[in-house]
């Protein structure tokens, strides 16, 4: 797209640049998968400039969100680009097996060549909806080998928090009923076995808190207005986007799963016997653990008990 335009392409004022799609047809595949219709796609990323999110993660990925809270952008390397394209067959089959799933749901991966530098993002499914206030935050591996936020995280406004955090500060843990606990505790197990089949690691469960007690309390402090004023979120469209419907899953049916009050998250209870809903999905799956990941451990091993 050079700046001055040409019969294919608009003038623009920037320095030229081109635009690259990969594996076009296999994306377009996961978009009609989860009901994304291709001008809502277009419309939700090109029409109002994105948003960009703190940094959650010690990648150096830049985050972006879309205005209307549907889809994350995240810049990736190159190495993570070759992965996700050799991982399409087997993951597509996996979701089409089994759209239920806590896996990132990936809708496109680009490329914008300019200056000399290669920018990759991919765009992905939001776990953590802007319109719902998370009161905790946390990215856990179920490993408690230095799994403290840093210092500089717990600084920030609002800081996710690791394993170590979560068994001090939620000692009981997070209590939710029979039928969604044994849902979620599948879902994430088959997610595994997937993640597992693919060689990879280093991967997290992204868990956002929403405290609806905390919140009452907040708005009568303030002396709050009334819910009904207050900007009500646009429901996702995607199918399965929501924390509810992805161990769920009954839109697939055509039964859509009612959201209004719970914003698509998961009904839980914490010790001390407030509601909350949670929102969560498995994040960082791009890590295959190959000959980098291999080394690290064995180099830890001999300063640590592998």
């Amino acid at each position: 797209l050079c700046s001055k335009g040409s019969n294919l392409t608009p003038a623009h004022h920037y320095a030229d640049f081109r635009f690259k799609t990969y594996a076009p047809v296999a994306f377009r595949y996961f978009r009609e998968l989860f009901g994304i219709r291709p001008d809502d796609y277009l419309y939700s990323l090109c029409n109002e400039p994105l948003i960009e999110l703190s940094n959650p993660g010690a990648s150096g990925s830049l985050f972006y969100v879309t205005s209307n809270d549907e889809f994350i952008i995240k810049t990736v390397m190159h190495k993570e680009a070759e992965f996700l394209q050799k991982l399409l067959p087997g993951y597509y089959m996996n979701l089409n097996q089994n759209p239920r799933t806590l896996l990132p749901k990936f809708y496109g991966l680009y490329c914008v060549q300019s200056g000399g530098k290669n920018i990759r993002v991919v765009v992905m499914n939001n776990i953590l909806p802007r319109v719902v206030k998370m009161h905790l935050k946390f990215d856990l591996k179920g490993s408690t080998y230095k799994r403290w936020a840093s210092k500089k995280e717990k600084e920030k406004s609002s800081p996710t928090y690791k394993d170590l955090d979560f068994i001090q500060d939620m000692p009981e843990g997070l209590m939710l009923d029979a039928g969604t606990f044994s849902a979620s505790v599948k879902t994430l197990q088959r997610d595994c076995l997937v993640l597992e089949s693919f060689k990879i690691m280093d991967y997290s469960l992204l868990l956002g808190v929403h405290n609806i007690d905390q919140q009452e309390r907040e708005r009568q402090s303030e002396g709050a207005h009334s819910t009904s004023d207050e900007k009500r979120p646009v429901g996702q469209k995607a199918l399965y986007s929501t924390a509810m419907e992805s161990i769920q899953g009954g839109a697939a049916r055509g039964e859509s799963i009612d959201t209004d009050d719970t914003m698509g998250g998961i009904p839980a209870v914490n010790g001390k016997g407030e509601r909350l809903l949670l929102h969560v999905g498995i994040i960082d799956i791009l890590q295959s653990y190959r000959f980098i990941k291999k080394l690290e451990h064995t180099w830890k091993a001999l300063v640590h008990d592998g």
